[in-house]
């Protein structure tokens, strides 16, 4: 399976209780962090909750 690197380009202050807990299960705690996971629909949809808070990295 492909695998994506996700990067937190915006702040989690003042976002919704539930954006938090979503960065959190994708392992970002802090802007500029980057991690890698696989390209299943489940991550995909995380990403889509928090499009305005992360960013997809080559």
């Amino acid at each position: 399976m492909e695998t994506i690197k996700i990067k937190q380009v915006r702040s989690r202050i003042k976002c919704p209780a539930v954006q938090k807990r979503t960065l959190d299960a994708l392992g970002l705690r802090k802007i500029g962090q980057v991690v890698e996971h696989q390209a299943t629909p489940q991550i995909l949809g995380m990403v889509t909750k928090v499009r305005h808070l992360v960013s997809i990295v080559d």
